[in-house]
């Protein structure tokens, strides 16, 4: 700073650095100038730029107009007073006067303006440089008054209720195109997801999470009542019909195969023809028993059936020992690795329906999403219990964040503006505000001098 206060109150704090360059010497580089690569990432975001230099030019243009101004009224000064120290009555008096006035007020002003951002003249005067000096407690004092008037439960919440958000979000949901941006901002999000995740993990997972369920879940009961109400709604019969119908053709088709196999079984003391004759009358036998079952919905064995199927559901529901060879065997088979790679491998195929149907604008996923975002837009524009509920969730939601996490959100401000260069800052700040301030010198000598005018005025006509 030391390089900065030493200029006088016409440019201070004047130097060459441009947007590269940071004024100090803090790092022990020559001439105090560091380079942007240099500096800490937090002070690097801060960089003074080529904007901030051109602003900062305007500000020396203001400073160089409050200057001359107060260099005018010290020349009125001069010349008043040596007028009136010539004999020159009258007037001398109230211009020097107001001249004199002038410059105490233009100097006061200077100084103050100068305090702000460096100590004047260089000169170590107690609460001046205060913006370089107290920047982290002017950072702490910042991040407070959020807090406390932006970042409150009841500031949070009245303004999410002024904002109408229901309405206004059901409106632009409504309209067709809106709908279309987000159904294709939602598609482009899920591929981009479907893409991050990697298959094998996420194969592990559901195979692990289907494994799991199914060892916990018993499922003898459920199949005992799912068949019980498929048996008592006759859905059974046809598979039985089916069944029959199969059996007749495959042993009109097979006859010889049947009747070799019985006359094969046969004991070897008996006459061959005996043996063929009785796998003619088994084989007929057979046919016949089948083609009865297939023809006749009434046969007995039918009822047999339904008999068995209805005893078996009841097993399935109540008897224990049916109910723990079914847990034995779904626990076999689930720990076959055919099954497994079944589950595992579905992963693949769900995750590339999902991304075939968000890339097709027209399939059934996008054309669905669609008109459910304009059905809950027309809703949310007319429902007024809707509204009521979406802005309540946000209401609840923002203050969650704003109360949980206010000391946070402004340590954040306060941190960030404790990383930045004092120099720098009191730089950046004065290339902002610092032509605006000039206005304040300017006015102070005008103001001062009609001050001085006016009590020089009333003193002469008390006679003082």
């Amino acid at each position: 700073m030391e390089r900065m206060e030493r200029t006088g109150p016409g440019e201070p704090g004047e130097g060459p650095a441009g947007p590269a360059m940071v004024p100090g010497g803090a790092d022990g580089s020559p001439d105090g100038a560091v380079s942007a690569r240099a500096r800490p990432a937090a002070l690097a975001s801060f960089a003074y730029t080529a904007a901030d230099e051109e602003k900062r030019r305007g500000v020396r243009r203001m400073k160089t107009t409050a200057t001359g101004l107060l260099l005018l009224v010290a020349l009125v000064y001069v010349l008043a007073t040596w007028a009136r120290s010539s004999g020159v009555g009258g007037w001398p008096g109230f211009v020097a006067a107001a001249a004199e006035a002038g410059m105490v007020g233009a100097l006061a002003d200077w100084f103050a303006v100068t305090a702000l951002f460096k100590r004047p003249l260089g000169l170590p005067i107690p609460h001046t440089a205060i913006i370089p000096t107290k920047k982290d407690q002017l950072g702490a004092s910042l991040g407070s008054f959020v807090g406390e008037n932006f970042l409150s439960g009841e500031v949070v919440r009245g303004r999410i209720q002024a904002l109408g958000i229901g309405g206004r979000l059901g409106a632009w949901l409504a309209d067709p195109d809106h709908a279309d941006r987000v159904s294709a901002e939602l598609a482009t999000a899920l591929r981009g997801a479907m893409t991050v995740l990697r298959d094998s993990d996420v194969q592990a997972v559901v195979g692990e999470a289907i494994t799991r369920r199914a060892e916990a879940a018993e499922v003898a009961p459920g199949l005992g009542k799912m068949l019980e109400r498929i048996v008592a709604d006759g859905g059974h019969r046809k598979v039985v019909d089916l069944i029959c119908v199969r059996a007749h053709d495959w042993l009109v088709r097979h006859g010889d195969s049947v009747m070799d196999a019985v006359q094969g079984g046969a004991p070897g003391w008996t006459p061959r023809f005996v043996d063929k004759r009785v796998g003619e009358r088994v084989y007929k036998e057979l046919l016949r028993f089948v083609t009865e079952m297939r023809d006749m919905p009434g046969h007995p064995a039918r009822a047999s059936i339904d008999t068995f199927l209805t005893d078996f559901a009841a097993d399935l529901q109540t008897d224990s020992d049916t109910r723990a060879r079914v847990e034995r065997l779904k626990s076999e088979i689930l720990g076959r690795s055919e099954v497994q790679d079944v589950i595992a491998s579905a992963w693949s195929s769900v995750r590339a329906m999902i991304i075939t149907a968000a890339e097709d604008e027209q399939s059934e996923l996008r054309l669905r999403a669609r008109a459910s975002l304009m059905t809950l837009g027309a809703r949310l524009a007319t429902d007024g219990r809707l509204q009521a509920k979406l802005e309540g969730w946000l209401e609840d939601a923002a203050v969650y964040v704003v109360t949980t996490y206010r000391t946070e959100i402004t340590s954040l401000i306060s941190d960030t503006v404790a990383s930045w260069d004092a120099d720098q800052t009191s730089r950046k700040i004065e290339a902002h505000i610092g032509r605006d301030l000039q206005f304040i010198r300017i006015n102070g000598t005008v103001v001062g001098a009609l001050a001085g005018l006016l009590i020089y005025t009333v003193s002469r006509a008390f006679g003082a």
